[in-house]
């Protein structure tokens, strides 16, 4: 008796539908993404993309099971200089033309400490996909005045712009680059969960 009511209940735990996901989008008007990199390696240029999206999908009690997958498109890129920024958009770096958007997949989620996780995944620029992880803070989450559930997520990582095939420069005389290959990258989002239909 003891064992068939043990079955009945693994059976019954077995069958139930896992549940599902919570799922968030990016609140674009109240995110970012901005990027810093050295000019003449005496000064900064900071630029953003201006057109994002993004979905998370967040497994309540088990944030290890949880993904992300994150659009940017490249064309929005802006550094407050127009001839600048469609040098950017040109084949010299992203190809926007060919290439529309940088994307990133994530692939694994660590816990590493309150609030803190690394968030490893597949990160495509111009067609070259590389892995990347990316010490991520996480805030909330919060109901905002309309009844909204929100949280927030924060990231700093720097990149190597040639692993991407984003390699225009030009040598200086002293030795330098006109651009450096290293770009500080910021990311800071609000998302929203989906209320189910």
């Amino acid at each position: 008796m003891t064992r068939r009511l043990l079955s009945s209940a693994l059976a019954a735990v077995v069958a139930a539908p896992a549940a599902a996901a919570d799922v968030y989008t990016v609140d674009v008007p109240h995110s970012e993404v901005t990027f810093q990199v050295t000019h003449l390696t005496i000064s900064k240029v900071r630029g953003r993309f201006k057109e994002f999206e993004g979905t998370v999908q967040v497994e309540p009690g088990s944030p290890e099971l949880s993904s992300v997958e994150f659009r940017i498109k490249a064309a929005s890129i802006d550094t407050e200089e127009p001839k600048r920024d469609d040098h950017l958009r040109s084949a010299d770096f992203f190809d926007a033309t060919n290439h529309p958007a940088l994307v990133f997949k994530s692939t694994r989620v660590a816990p590493k400490g309150q609030d803190l996780y690394d968030v490893t995944g597949e990160l495509t620029i111009r067609g070259n996909t590389k892995t990347i992880t990316l010490p991520v803070k996480v805030a909330g989450p919060i109901q905002d005045p309309f009844g909204n559930t929100k949280l927030g997520f924060e990231t700093t990582a720097t990149i190597n712009r040639k692993d991407f095939g984003v390699s225009w420069s030009k040598l200086m005389d002293n030795g330098g680059l006109v651009v450096s290959d290293e770009v500080a990258v910021t990311i800071a989002l609000a998302v929203t969960k989906q209320k189910a239909e």
